[in-house]
């Protein structure tokens, strides 16, 4: 079957017009009909070979859903009408300690949608079924992209660092990530504070469920102290801050990764409370089917903006300006 995709001939590069042909010799695999992608962050870094791993052609997209048309031999959770998403991940080994816990996302022979293979801007994307999750009836495509790598990096990074409900949950950031986090943890019954330096996001902040919205250089101390901080930012922050903000047993969680190393932070600071740091990259299997059966029921949408495939150049600059509020989904 040929492809027709939009893919960057070289770094830095326009999308333009592409084809390939799928390979019919993977039993696991199936062939999806995209109907919305989103655009990460992470797909401009793969387009301009930030990290070195890009293969050109290179067809970026990782937050794919569409309808399964072709499946493999040896696919039975899947039929052909299904409507599925597709994330960051595609491949692990399913064999070691890590996937047997349900942690494929830590797995050492993990593999990325978009590294080494072609993504989901195209008419069709081929994937591994055993990556691909049913997406719940009543989340809209558009507003289901976006949870297959925002939605999933946020939600689980709050549960491993111990989210329930009851608890008093701590925000920093209220953009693309951030939203989503805000939203996970409010509708599931939390208390959420977010720190900005925004001062015209606050009303946005409380929309989206916030309970306080700290604008600028967080306290000292606050009257409710948190059980988890969860960073959504690339800044450099006073992280000694946000420590003692923490009530014991606290959780300061990074998905956002600030460009320095964390500093300043002694070991004493998480031996009297019993704090921890920790970093958390998306999720399980388990973990993202989870999620989207949340989101679905709890009514967690993100903020998009449309794009139809056409205008993916322009919706890439804008994704690279920090223009759009706040995740670019393409229409296929």
């Amino acid at each position: 079957m040929k492809i027709h995709a939009l893919a960057a001939n070289n770094k830095q590069e326009e999308l333009i017009n592409f084809d390939y042909e799928t390979n019919s010799n993977l039993p696991h695999d199936c062939i999806v009909k995209v109907q919305t992608c989103g655009i990460c962050h992470s797909d401009i870094h793969m387009i301009d070979n930030d990290w070195r791993i890009s293969k050109y052609p290179l067809v970026p997209g990782h937050e794919v859903v569409g309808i399964v048309e072709e499946v493999g031999g040896l696919v039975n959770h899947l039929k052909v009408g299904d409507r599925v998403g597709i994330g960051w991940q595609s491949e692990a080994c399913l064999e070691c300690r890590d996937c047997l816990r349900g942690n494929e996302n830590l797995c050492n022979s993990s593999k990325a949608t978009i590294v080494g293979r072609h993504g989901g801007f195209g008419s069709h994307v081929q994937v591994d079924s055993r990556f691909c999750f049913k997406i719940p009836d009543s989340l809209e495509s558009a507003i289901a992209s976006p949870l297959l790598c925002a939605g999933i990096t946020v939600y689980s990074a709050l549960r491993y660092a111990g989210m329930s409900s009851g608890q008093n949950i701590g925000i920093i950031g209220i953009g693309g990530l951030g939203h989503l986090a805000v939203q996970f943890a409010a509708k599931l019954g939390n208390r959420v504070t977010v720190f900005t330096t925004s001062p015209d996001k606050e009303e946005f902040a409380r929309s989206n469920g916030a309970t306080e919205v700290i604008i600028g250089t967080p306290p000292r101390k606050i009257k409710d102290k948190l059980n988890i901080i969860l960073n959504t930012t690339h800044n450099d922050l006073d992280w000694v801050r946000f420590l003692s903000l923490l009530d014991s047993d606290g959780t300061l969680s990074f998905v956002g990764v600030p460009p320095s190393n964390l500093s300043n932070i002694h070991v004493n600071m998480l031996l009297n409370k019993r704090l921890r740091i920790m970093g958390s990259p998306i999720g399980g299997r388990a973990m993202i089917n989870e999620m989207l059966e949340i989101a679905a029921l709890q009514g967690i949408t993100p903020v998009i903006e449309k794009f139809p495939a056409t205008k993916v150049n322009e919706a890439i600059a804008k994704v690279r300006a920090n223009q759009v509020r706040y995740r670019a989904v393409l229409e296929f």
